[in-house]
């Protein structure tokens, strides 16, 4: 009955047993760590430092996306001043060429116009220099007429004046 009273047979064995398989354990437990804890441990840290690294990366590529995004709207802003500003000379450039095409157009028409004067005026000229030629015949042969006729210089005077008077001034001026 004395081995019934002992629930677990605490003994020399026992604690022999249990103190050699706490050493067991504990060298287990230094050997997994050497082999396999630290290693998974140092890849942990690894891993820790890479993700950290990746984190301060993307954050700086972020703030690098927002300067460069700045950039871009400033320069976007400034191409739109810039482009406006060439329209307007263009504009100005084409209003320019407008208005030396019209002096032009206005000068080519003014020639023009004084070219054809001067022909008018040389027309002018020519009919009268044919009336005149009509008239010297027409007195030519008044002259003739007088002669043959015989009449005096009283009559012939008459009849100059007659005759300048039926062509008139309208003829001199047209």
């Amino acid at each position: 009955m004395e081995e019934m009273t002992r629930l677990f047979n605490l003994d020399a064995q026992l604690f022999h047993d249990t103190v050699l398989m706490a050493i067991a354990v504990f060298f287990l437990f230094m050997f997994m760590s050497k082999m396999l804890f630290n290693p998974v441990r140092k890849m942990l840290e690894d891993r820790r430092k890479k993700i950290a690294e990746d984190i301060d990366a993307a954050e700086s590529d972020k703030k690098d996306a927002a300067v460069l995004k700045a950039e871009y709207e400033a320069k976007l802003k400034d191409i739109d001043k810039e482009a406006e500003q060439i329209l307007s000379e263009a504009r100005k450039t084409a209003q320019k060429n407008a208005s030396r095409i019209e002096g032009e157009a206005k000068e080519e028409a003014a020639r023009i116009i004084q070219r054809a004067n001067e022909e008018a005026e040389l027309s002018k000229k020519r009919a009268m220099d044919e009336v005149k030629q009509e008239m010297i015949t027409v007195a030519s042969m008044m002259a003739a007429k007088v002669v043959a006729a015989n009449i005096d210089a009283a009559i012939q005077d008459t009849l100059v004046e007659e005759t300048l008077k039926e062509m008139g001034d309208s003829t001199w001026q047209s």
